[in-house]
């Protein structure tokens, strides 16, 4: 991934030496487990685990030669150990240390997504929180529907992060397991043992059965589950951009001194981090796409997958990494307009108690297909003429007869449509407010 979307903790998980690192800690491990049941002479453990190295760029340099990037990075580790490297990757093949390598590093990662998950619930809990109570227009067809506050579409996104956070922690279980059974997966140069304590040792669960590789369904899932968190991600980032708009401005993204909107138009203030946060979404539906591509392979093994996954497996890490910080910063510090909100929700002149008006005329007896008829003609006569909904229905002989001015000044109350805000809240956030 290009630098611009690169935190430095998550890139230093995939920079090459990450991954010849990840590689010589599965085959240090396969070195120990061997030496614990006396396949391998004590002094010659010893030996590896003190001299055991590799240099990236030997590495690149026997690679032209013998076109095989495992057997480059062996040899690279013997000329640090020596003689006493002929212990080393002993029944293993390729695919063992380099799927398990990358069980590792995915591991890892995801380690570190969790990190910045926690980060964006922070955000989303501190923020539902401030503006429970805040009054906003609901929409939906982005029309204006009914009363809502901005602190209940926060807590939507919350509840949603929650099931993300289940998701991802379900998604790196899976992708934490590691394969050392031998060409084919028969064990038939290695014991099984020998996969179980390496796997102990590395925090990985062995794979139950492996053909020649580890089966991607668990890496298909794994890439699909950062591809809805981060189609989550875009949700809030739309909502943004679309409450940002000059004629809604309900909220804005942060704007700092010395920023610049345009190159052009000095007044402009645009929402480019929710516009950057909707692109990145797309690249990470790629990747799932390309990781589920991966999961039929030829026979016990081919490596049409081995090319997707060195571009997805660090691209789609880092990508995330980046949109939790990046969305988490956003909402830290996103501004909101509650008059604004409330200039707009009084725009309609009363029409979003339609509906309870509608309620009402059925309660008092008219069928509903005569009281949806009778709202909805005075209804209409306010988008063509702007007249004050309440003031038409009043003076509406239809609706007179079955409610007094004094039933529609109760049925215009914005405080009905907020009134189960505090139950909703207390679904979403049974521990509490956050101290």
């Amino acid at each position: 991934m290009i630098e611009r979307y690169t935190r430095p903790e998550m890139g230093a998980l995939w920079t090459q030496d990450a991954k010849y690192q990840a590689w010589l800690d599965v085959e240090l491990a396969a070195c120990r487990a061997l030496a614990a049941r006396g396949e391998i002479p004590a002094e010659a453990l010893t030996e590896i685990e003190a001299k055991a190295a590799f240099d990236s760029t030997r590495i690149a340099e026997i690679e032209l030669e013998v076109k095989h990037d495992v057997i480059a990075f062996l040899t690279s580790v013997a000329e640090f150990v020596g003689p006493s490297s002929r212990f080393i990757h002993v029944g293993l093949t390729s695919s063992d240390v380099v799927d398990t390598g990358f069980g590792l590093q995915l591991k890892r990662s995801g380690e570190l997504l969790l990190q910045g998950m926690d980060r964006l619930r922070a955000a989303l809990e501190q923020l539902a929180w401030k503006h429970k109570d805040t009054v906003m227009m609901g929409r939906s067809h982005g029309i204006h529907a009914e009363p809502i506050t901005f602190g209940l579409k926060v807590a939507v996104w919350y509840a949603e992060a929650q099931r993300n956070h289940q998701r991802l922690q379900h998604a790196i279980n899976a992708v934490s397991a590691g394969m050392l059974s031998g060409a084919v997966g028969t064990f038939a140069n290695i014991d099984p043992d020998i996969e179980e304590a390496v796997c102990r040792e590395l925090g990985l669960s062995p794979e139950l059965a492996s053909t020649q590789v580890i089966s991607r369904d668990r890496h298909a899932e794994f890439f699909n589950t950062l591809a809805i968190i981060a189609g989550s991600i875009e949700k809030i980032a739309v909502e943004i951009r679309h409450l940002q708009r000059t004629e809604v401005l309900e909220a804005e993204e942060p704007f700092t001194a010395g920023q610049k909107g345009s190159s052009a138009m000095p007044h402009k203030r645009n929402p480019i981090l929710s516009e950057n946060l909707t692109g990145l979404a797309r690249l990470l539906r790629g990747y799932a796409s390309m990781a589920l591509e991966d999961i039929a392979l030829w026979h016990e093994r081919d490596i049409s997958h081995s090319s997707v996954e060195r571009v997805i497996g660090p691209d789609a890490c880092i990508v995330m990494d980046f949109m939790f910080h990046r969305v988490s910063g956003l909402l830290e510090k996103l501004v909101v307009y509650p008059r604004n909100m409330m200039d707009n929700l009084n725009q309609m002149h009363g029409l979003i108690f339609s509906q309870r008006v509608l309620l009402a005329l059925t309660a008092k007896g008219m069928l509903r297909e005569n009281a949806y008829r009778v709202v909805q003609r005075n209804a209409m006569q306010v988008w063509e003429k702007q007249a004050d909904f309440k003031t038409l229905l009043a003076a509406d002989a239809d609706v007179s007869q079955y409610l007094s001015e004094q039933d529609l000044a109760e049925l215009f109350d914005l405080a009905y449509h907020t009134r189960n805000i505090d139950r909703i809240f207390a679904r979403v956030f049974p521990q509490g407010r956050p101290q």
